[in-house]
């Protein structure tokens, strides 16, 4: 069973991030990293991950003067939020219920995964 976290747009990413991190503390008790963007640094925002788990934070940091790089584990989330993009239902947020945003969320990646399961080998 998925869980979704669904916080006010006033909530600093930061702080929201504790509230995805607690359900998934009690799930995935073999987690041993937090991989996330700069927007999660501090010593604050570790310290509190620290208490939800025996996590490590990762701050994935590009650095603004270099040329365009593939940065570790950030192109999953950005392949995976254009697979997303190309489903016409998700391309613009047209739901004005949560639960029919998840729902339509998890048809595309169901979509997905059949794809790629029907597949013929290579």
């Amino acid at each position: 069973m998925l869980t979704q976290t669904v916080h006010p747009a006033n909530i600093q990413d930061r702080h929201g991030a504790l509230l995805v991190l607690e359900p998934v503390a009690e799930k995935f008790k073999r987690l041993a990293c937090v991989v996330a963007d700069r927007a999660y640094a501090g010593e604050a925002t570790a310290e509190a991950i620290a208490e939800l788990g025996p996590w490590r934070l990762e701050i994935v940091r590009r650095a603004d003067n270099e040329p365009f790089k593939v940065l570790p584990k950030r192109w999953i989330v950005e392949r995976t939020l254009a697979w997303l993009g190309r489903c016409r239902r998700l391309a613009k947020d047209f739901e004005n219920l949560t639960r029919m945003a998840i729902a339509f969320i998890h048809l595309a990646m169901i979509r997905l995964m059949l794809r790629r399961l029907a597949r013929p080998a290579q």
